[in-house]
C-alpha cells in the first residue's frame, strides 16, 4: 500500500491519504507510520470510518493500550463502551447526566497523563459529531520550545522537576492552594529525553504544571508563564479543524495539546484511547 504523507505547513502535524484504518497493518506500513509519527509527532487520518474495535486495534500497533486513571465505578461511559475507550462527549442521558468526559468550552495546554508514574505516550482521538464553530485541538512542538529558550532558563532548570496534578472538573489553571493529596499528581522532569528520538523536549503545561519543586510559588509562576508563553507561541502551533471521521494521533511526550471553545448548545463527540508509555527519563542537558 502506497501511502502519502502531507505535512501540516506548521510546526508539527501531518495528514495522512490513501490508507483505511480498518484493514491491518503490514510491518513496513506500520514502520513508515512510526517513522511519520517520530517526525511530525502530530499524525492526521481523515475520512475513516472506524468502530471501537477498528480504532483499539489501530492503536495497538503502536504500544499496549493505556489503562484509564479514572475508577471504573466513577465513568460516565456506559456498559456499551470498551474499558480502554473514553467519550469526549457534552451529550447528557435523560437523567441530564454527561455520557462522556470533559463535555464543554476550552481546555488549556496539557499533556495527557502526565500526573501518572508512567504516563501515556500516544493518544488517538476520533471524530464522531463536530460543531459548526469551534472546538479545535490545538498543538504545541515541545522540542522546539525547548529549543527556543534562552540559556538563562535552560541552565535555570537543568536537573529540575515540577508537580504535574489533575483532578476530573479542571479546564483551566491548577489550584496550587489545594490540598494534591487526594488527587492525582507527581513529579516529572522539566526537561525529557524522548526514548525512541533521543531529542530533549519541554515537559511543563499550562493545565497541570502546579509549582516548580524547590522554589517560592512566586518564582515558580514567574517561570512557568515565561515557558507558557514560549511553548504556545503562534509559530510553535498547529491548529486542527476537525471533520467527522478524522483519525488523529499524537505523541504526549513531544507535544502538548488544548481545545478552543464551541457553541455549548452544539453535539460535539470524540472517542479517545490512548497507549502506553513509561517513566519519564531526565534529559541530560549541556546548559
Amino acid at each position: 500500500m502506497d501511502i502519502k504523507i502531507e505535512p501540516s505547513g506548521a510546526a508539527l502535524g501531518a495528514f495522512v491519504r490513501d490508507i483505511d484504518l480498518n484493514q491491518p497493518l503490514t510491518d513496513a506500513l506500520r514502520q513508515q507510520i512510526l517513522s511519520a509519527w517520530q517526525k511530525h509527532i502530530v499524525l492526521i487520518f481523515p475520512e475513516q470510518d472506524l468502530n471501537q474495535k477498528a480504532q483499539l486495534s489501530f492503536a495497538s500497533n503502536f504500544g499496549d493500550l493505556g489503562t484509564r486513571s479514572r475508577r471504573a465505578e466513577a465513568r460516565p461511559e456506559g456498559a456499551e463502551f470498551n474499558p480502554n475507550i473514553m467519550m469526549v462527549s457534552n451529550l447528557r442521558d435523560e437523567q441530564g447526566n454527561y455520557i462522556g468526559s470533559l463535555p464543554d468550552g476550552e481546555m488549556y495546554f496539557h499533556h495527557d497523563m502526565c500526573y501518572m508514574p508512567e504516563p501515556h505516550r500516544g493518544t488517538y482521538l476520533y471524530a464522531l459529531e463536530i460543531p459548526s464553530a469551534g472546538g479545535n485541538t490545538k498543538f504545541t512542538n515541545m522540542y522546539r520550545a525547548y529549543e527556543k529558550l534562552p540559556e538563562r532558563l535552560k541552565t535555570l532548570l537543568k536537573g529540575k522537576t515540577a508537580v504535574q496534578v489533575y483532578d476530573y472538573d479542571q479546564t483551566s489553571t491548577p489550584n496550587v492552594q489545594k490540598d494534591f493529596s487526594g488527587i492525582h499528581h507527581r513529579s516529572q522532569p522539566i526537561f525529557i529525553l524522548h526514548p525512541e528520538t533521543n531529542r530533549t523536549a519541554l515537559y511543563v503545561n499550562r493545565l497541570m504544571t502546579a509549582v516548580i519543586d524547590g522554589m517560592s510559588r512566586d518564582q515558580s509562576d514567574a517561570i512557568l508563564r515565561e515557558l507558557h508563553d514560549i511553548s504556545e507561541a503562534n509559530e510553535n502551533v498547529y491548529e486542527h479543524e476537525w471533520s467527522v471521521g478524522d483519525l488523529v494521533m499524537w505523541d504526549n511526550f513531544a507535544s502538548c495539546h488544548a481545545r478552543t471553545d464551541f457553541p455549548a448548545s452544539e453535539r460535539r463527540v470524540m472517542r479517545r484511547c490512548t497507549t502506553e508509555g513509561g517513566p519519564m527519563i531526565a534529559a541530560d542537558i549541556a546548559a
